[in-house]
């Protein structure tokens, strides 16, 4: 029997959602599925009344998933801001799955999107043969999320060009999508709103207009801000992915700890101490992709090393994680190696396998 290899967010935790909805007799918002109190505990982690134990799904600053989860309550649209891997994607799957029991109402931004991928288009042979009906038009997920008072997802907005992004502005401010080929309009039902996500990092997007900025309330997700935070992040999702593909969790945790000093110090550019000033990587070097790079290194030893996660299995994950640049950024690693690295006897295994790897 062939099995999904991800599954929507309200299905894989569709046990904490429906203990947290039987005990949960605050008022909800229109066409909410919780309470926005049972959502922040759904985000945040805790307690159902029940005593079911409920997950964290984000580990940061709780005041910013209030801020989100209050936006979403009102008519303006939430947008999710910040550097690559700093979880925007998650955090906006579970807020929709928490919220209307329906994350996959979605739009992939490309630069190649159109107006007709955001608003509706069009069955070409019924457009043929009858002219244009109801029957021709194909709806889109924020088409569909309007007729029925659901959450629309635009992940990485600022990857579409701007016309096409103020495509948006009358759906956000009016609540309705013309339809002018019908001499019509489809009006938003109660519970509609958006969450997007965009990157502010990446080069070559489309800046937002200031008149699309005016109708989105706008919260910045950080990197995690300490180190002990970030090993708790990292632990949890490489144990919870782990399980999905069926490889062991790894039970040398310290390598995960190893792997996150590197980067956090070289995307902060300074060692931890703060006594060595470093140049930093054309990259991220997210908590997304220390997880990646942990996911790759867990393989490895898992069909090749014995199940031992170690410095030469992790080293050309790494490499790739931190090269992104096969020129400036060779050159960075190699003096972070020799700068720092050689000098830490219990980095030997990463001085070592990092020089062989690049």
């Amino acid at each position: 029997m062939n099995a999904a290899i991800r599954l929507p967010a309200e299905q894989v935790y569709a046990s904490e959602l429906q203990a947290l909805a039987r005990d949960d007799d605050r008022q909800k918002p229109a066409g909410w599925s919780l309470s926005p109190k049972a959502v922040l505990t759904y985000l945040m982690g805790g307690k159902a009344g029940d005593g079911t134990l409920i997950t964290p799904k984000y580990v940061g600053r709780r005041q910013l998933m209030e801020t989100a989860v209050a936006t979403l309550a009102t008519d303006r649209a939430l947008l999710l801001l910040g550097v690559p891997g700093t979880a925007k994607s998650w955090v906006s799957e579970h807020l929709a799955g928490a919220i209307m029991g329906n994350s996959t109402l979605i739009v992939q931004c490309t630069a190649g999107t159109d107006e007709n991928q955001i608003r509706y288009g069009w069955n070409y042979a019924q457009l043929l043969a009858k002219g244009p009906s109801q029957e021709a038009l194909v709806p889109t997920p924020l088409y569909r999320a309007m007729q029925e008072g659901k959450l629309c997802r635009l992940e990485e907005l600022t990857r579409m060009g701007s016309d096409v992004q103020d495509t948006l502005i009358t759906v956000l401010s009016e609540k309705m999508m013309p339809v002018p080929e019908l001499n019509t309009s489809i009006y938003a039902q109660r519970g509609f709103n958006i969450i997007a996500t965009a990157n502010n990092r990446d080069k070559g997007v489309n800046e937002l207009s200031s008149a699309l900025k005016r109708r989105f309330n706008v919260v910045v997700l950080p990197l995690p801000e300490d180190m002990a935070e970030e090993v708790s992040i990292v632990s949890r999702r490489v144990g919870e992915m782990a399980g999905g593909l069926d490889l062991p969790v790894p039970k040398n945790v310290e390598e995960i700890a190893r792997v996150l000093t590197i980067f956090r110090e070289l995307r902060s550019g300074a060692t931890a101490d703060g006594k060595v000033t470093l140049k930093t990587p054309s990259g991220s070097l997210s908590t997304a992709e220390a997880i990646a790079t942990m996911i790759s290194g867990l393989s490895q030893a898992a069909w090749f090393d014995g199940g031992k996660l170690h410095a030469e299995g992790l080293a050309p994950s790494l490499v790739g994680a931190i090269v992104k640049d096969p020129v400036q950024d060779k050159v960075v690693l190699e003096e972070y190696l020799e700068t720092v690295l050689k000098k830490r006897p219990d980095y030997a295994g990463y001085y070592a396998a990092l020089n062989a790897a690049i």
